[in-house]
């Protein structure tokens, strides 16, 4: 996977961070979770074990971090929560609404979990100046808004907003 041979070429930014994508599942370690999670189920799972530290957390925490539609996170969480990894409660507030919580079997792989993100962002930011990675930051947030913005854009067009 080298660089377009043309020094004008553009780069292909969609085959590039699918190539990235690829290899950080591929060397994500199958031991969290023991083998029960996929890599999104993994991310979300931390994301819940971290932000309920702080707040409660709902489903549509978990639509927005992860720019997932409401039946993906439905059916992620309800797998999560099959597998024994969270619960959901009834808030006091709106019974329709239920606050995700971690179980202690999910407790269990925050450590660890904690361990592997850290070691894989070192690997990812090896040799690249601070500067540098500010800047791919914000290109990438960037790119995020302007997908996050079409697709919004798209479901509008099409009446059927499934967020």
């Amino acid at each position: 996977m080298g660089m377009p041979a043309a020094a004008d070429a553009q780069p292909d930014f969609g085959r590039l961070i699918h190539a990235l994508s690829h290899h950080l599942r591929r060397r994500s370690p199958v031991s969290e979770g023991g083998g029960e999670l996929t890599h999104m189920q993994r991310h979300i799972l931390f994301y819940i074990l971290m932000e309920s530290l702080n707040r409660e957390i709902y489903q549509k925490d978990v639509e927005e971090e992860f720019h997932i539609r409401r039946s993906t996170a439905t059916g992620m969480l309800q797998l999560m929560e099959k597998s024994g990894f969270i619960t959901r409660e009834s808030v006091p507030q709106d019974a329709r609404l239920k606050k995700i919580v971690p179980t202690k079997k999910a407790g269990r792989f925050r450590t660890q979990v904690q361990a592997n993100i850290a070691r894989m962002e070192q690997k990812l930011a090896d040799g690249i100046p601070p500067q540098d990675l500010d800047t791919c930051r914000e290109v990438l947030l960037h790119m995020l808004g302007n997908l996050t913005q079409n697709e919004r854009r798209t479901d509008n067009e099409q009446g059927g907003n499934d967020e």
